[in-house]
C-alpha cells in the first residue's frame, strides 16, 4: 500500500513538473 501511494505521488509531481516546464515549448 505504502509503496503504491509513493509511486502515485511520484507519477503526480511528474507530471506537475512536466506541464510546468511544458508550456514554454507550446
Amino acid at each position: 500500500m505504502m509503496t503504491a501511494l509513493f509511486i502515485v505521488s511520484l507519477l503526480v509531481f511528474g507530471y506537475l513538473v512536466y506541464v510546468l516546464i511544458k508550456p514554454e515549448k507550446f
